[in-house]
């Protein structure tokens, strides 16, 4: 069995990094290049940078920053916000990230996903999947929507279904989709399990958990129940609620293979 991967997330919005609830109110959560530090030395499993207003300000990436990111980590960097092309994921590439990750452009640009994992390969192609919960739709019978430019408030609805969505980015190349409840980002309230549930039936690439973790039940809910591949988290970590070394402990007490750090750095499975 795989091992499950915990990752925070940091989202840059004018050099700092930020957290909001369902993408709006941000306040100030810390310096990027030393929060990376920090949680590369508690032993995250991989790291995910957004610049989250990129996008909706159409505008580069903060190239320097993620240039700056990556040389104080040694753990697989992801980057996203504001890729619009191949020559910028290569920039990105060159700038230290392991992973781009694409949300807007691939939906307005949907060939972006296919010529991106040609060039470098679906391993490196993340597709960013923003969605929230239709209004039309019972409890009982959730559908989900798709929303771009989402470092603006909220976002805009996109028009697509999220699950038909994921379907097909699968199909144009994408190695790997986040997926992020915008109902519960920000929450504590957990994540949106029936999402997860959703896009596991249908997919067959790794999904990683975004958007409402609070506590370290619902990060062993996404990883079970949800059948998530991997856990990406905030606000529990950037505000102190929980160390990684506390979640992952928690997950192996409960039957989860998980990597764990030495002392001496080398790292073990458990």
């Amino acid at each position: 069995m795989l091992t499950k991967r915990i990752i925070p997330c940091l989202d840059v919005k004018g050099g700092r990094v930020v957290k909001g609830i369902q993408f709006r109110d941000h306040r100030d959560a810390g310096d990027p290049v030393e929060m990376a530090s920090f949680y590369d030395r508690e032993g995250a499993d991989e790291l995910v940078f957004y610049d989250i207003t990129a996008s909706s300000d159409g505008r580069e990436i903060m190239r320097d920053v993620v240039s700056r990111v990556a040389e104080q980590v040694f753990i697989p960097l992801t980057v996203g916000g504001g890729i619009r092309s191949v020559s910028d994921m290569r920039l990105m590439l060159n700038a230290g990230a392991d992973k781009i990750s694409i949300n807007t452009a691939a939906v307005e640009n949907p060939e972006l996903i296919k010529a991106g994992a040609d060039h470098f390969g679906s391993q490196c192609i993340v597709l960013g999947l923003d969605a929230i919960r239709s209004k039309n739709f019972s409890t009982h019978d959730p559908h989900w929507t798709v929303r771009i430019r989402t470092g603006n408030a909220g976002g805009i609805e996109a028009g697509l279904d999220a699950i038909e969505w994921a379907v097909e980015a699968v199909k144009l190349g994408v190695g790997e989709i986040v997926v992020n409840s915008i109902d519960a980002d920000g929450t504590t309230e957990g994540y949106d399990i029936d999402l997860l549930k959703a896009l596991a039936q249908v997919i067959t690439v790794p999904v990683v958990a975004s958007g409402g973790a609070g506590i370290k039940d619902h990060i062993l809910e996404a990883l079970t129940n949800g059948k998530a591949d991997a856990a990406l988290a905030a606000t529990i970590f950037h505000y102190g609620t929980y160390s990684i070394e506390e979640v992952k402990e928690y997950l192996f007490e409960n039957g989860l293979p998980i990597r764990m750090n030495l002392d001496n750095g080398n790292g073990k499975i458990r």
